[in-house]
């Protein structure tokens, strides 16, 4: 009996301790979320449109610098050494401001970085709300984000992929765009999940 009673004991404890381990997990992928929402495609649409307008703008530029350096290099033979001078930093002073306001459009921080930030973060807060959400009510202990490059999932479970929920949460119907590349694949050899 005491024997029996040990061996109860054990297990109880064993099973307890493996249920106190247990963690529900699930993944999205965000990039498939964004590309199925209107809202994203239209921001994307004038990011696109801006961006575009200011390289043509940039190009512009570049292409008034390349005139003015084919001139005076047919005039050069023509050119006193100070009127050389002047109009070689006629050019450097335009490429340092070309360059200026192309920082200015495309660098860190630059406009297209805060346009970005003022049409997309909005969008890309909605999507993180609905997946804490999801992850709250459903009681996942863990969402990972499948696109992030550097992910750590080595094997997904297409049943765990709750990216459709999250867009109809979003009052999304999921679209056609999901690829499905890598999905369920095993994890590779010595490997565990």
């Amino acid at each position: 009996m005491k024997k029996l009673i040990l061996f109860l004991s054990i297990v109880f404890m064993t099973l307890g301790a493996s249920s106190a381990f247990a963690q529900k997990y699930a993944y999205v992928d965000s990039k498939y979320i964004l590309e199925n929402m209107p809202e994203y495609a239209k921001a994307q649409t004038q990011l696109d449109a801006l961006s575009a307008s200011w390289q043509k703008e940039v190009e512009r530029m570049y292409k008034e610098i390349d005139e003015m350096y084919k001139s005076y290099q047919n005039e050069q033979v023509l050119l006193t050494d100070e009127m050389k001078k002047k109009r070689e930093e006629e050019i450097t002073n335009r490429e340092k401001a070309v360059k200026e306001y192309q920082k200015s459009k495309f660098g860190y921080e630059g406009e297209l970085f805060k346009k970005r930030e003022e049409l997309v973060k909005p969008i890309q807060d909605r999507v993180y709300e609905a997946i804490q959400k999801m992850a709250q009510a459903k009681g996942y202990d863990f969402v990972f984000d499948k696109s992030v490059s550097g992910s750590p999932i080595l094997y997904s479970n297409p049943a765990l992929d709750k990216s459709n929920d999250i867009l109809r949460d979003l009052g999304i119907t999921p679209g056609s765009k999901k690829n499905n590349a890598g999905s369920g694949s095993a994890p590779a050899a010595g490997q565990k999940r």
